[in-house]
């Protein structure tokens, strides 16, 4: 079996490129032949192919310019139309319109598999302009994937087509935190129940409703934001407007050193997102996997709420509503049985449906399944 990982950029920085690049890795670990072909974001003026392993193969081909998330490169298309004939399956990453592009004219005849990430949700006009091309990769693939069941399911752009969709979770390894850092992070807000969350610093994520949360929390409360973005100022803005600077610290960005250490040292860990741009959200299941209840958000279409499986790995509350933000971290927190049995369900969420074998085993069942259908 030979396969070919398309779409996204490099450097890996995204959700969506980090899933193709852990299945390049854990299929060609495998004994799979595997390749991932994606656009460059970092200035290089030729395609470049590093290898991984002695089963994959990183090729990266230079962008000319990059607009509305997109990297317009060429020479994808190039590269594709030269190389697609040596892959049994071609595993798309949607939303990716060079990646579409590059498919429809390579010519290639093969299997494709479309993993259906995420609906294109901002940028509405450009929409209109990209959906004949959507349609026909829609219609090209063999299968679609979902990272949630829910997702694909409930996507006004798949309706027509329930027949083909299947689901494969995201899967990661576990997050190790380092117990000396852990200690450090709890002695610097010692006596505080410490609130953890991740993310950039954009509208969709809610930061705005988390930190109105925290004018109601008592005063041994601490949250954490880790993250930088576009709304830093605005949101440092209203924490300082609400006198909020001892309930709420935005720590910018995190490391990666230091970031397993800060889902080691929370109580929980909060998403506040409020679109359905936030598909799946990765960052619970790397605090479930330290074993870290989650409080989540019910948005409507999304996978976020099938991820944190309410009363089993956390509590899931309405989105834009600060009451009950606080009220379910408070509920959480100090109900010493519930959090244990969420605690535990947490990090057994994780161990059933989010590693990076699961993920692996359900996608080469997807493959041979494809390729069984002749």
């Amino acid at each position: 079996m030979k396969v070919l990982q398309l779409g996204k950029f490099y450097p890996i920085t995204g959700g969506v490129e980090k899933v193709m690049y852990d299945l390049t890795i854990a299929l060609s670990t495998a004994g799979v032949k595997c390749d991932m072909l994606c656009a460059d974001e970092t200035g290089e003026k030729h395609t470049i192919v590093k290898p991984l392993n002695d089963n994959a193969r990183l090729i990266i081909t230079p962008t000319w310019i990059k607009r509305y998330a997109t990297c317009i490169s060429p020479a994808m298309i190039t590269e594709l139309r030269r190389r697609c004939n040596q892959y049994d399956i071609i595993h798309v990453h949607h939303p990716d319109p060079m990646a579409a592009q590059a498919l429809l004219l390579s010519g290639y005849r093969g299997k494709v598999v479309l993993h259906w990430h995420s609906d294109i949700i901002k940028q509405h006009v450009l929409l209109k302009f990209y959906m004949p091309l959507q349609n026909w990769l829609i219609r090209r693939a063999d299968v679609i994937v979902g990272t949630t069941p829910v997702y694909v399911k409930e996507s006004p752009h798949l309706q027509h087509v329930q027949a083909k969709l299947t689901s494969m979770p995201i899967g990661i390894d576990p997050v190790i935190p380092n117990p000396d850092k852990v200690k450090e992070i709890r002695d610097q807000y010692a006596g505080k129940k410490i609130i953890f969350s991740l993310g950039r610093l954009v509208t969709y994520k809610g930061y705005t409703y988390l930190i109105d949360a925290a004018e109601t929390l008592p005063d041994d409360y601490i949250i954490l934001i880790g993250g930088s973005g576009a709304l830093k100022a605005e949101l440092q803005a209203q924490i300082d407007s609400k006198r909020l600077n001892d309930k709420v610290k935005l720590l910018g960005r995190v490391s990666d050193e230091d970031l397993p250490s800060y889902y080691g040292a929370c109580d929980l860990y909060c998403l506040s997102s409020i679109y359905k741009t936030e598909a799946f959200a990765i960052v619970q299941i790397e605090a479930m996997s330290c074993g870290k209840p989650i409080i989540a958000t019910k948005i409507p279409h999304s996978g976020v709420d099938w991820v944190n499986a309410d009363g089993v790995s956390g509590l899931n509350v309405e989105p834009c509503n600060a009451r009950q933000l606080s009220e379910a971290i408070v509920k959480m927190t100090t109900d010493k049985e519930l959090y244990n049995r969420l605690s535990k369900g947490a990090r057994q969420r994780f161990e059933t449906l989010f590693t990076k074998e699961k993920m692996l085993n359900r996608c080469l069942e997807i493959y041979h399944s494809v390729l069984n259908k002749g």
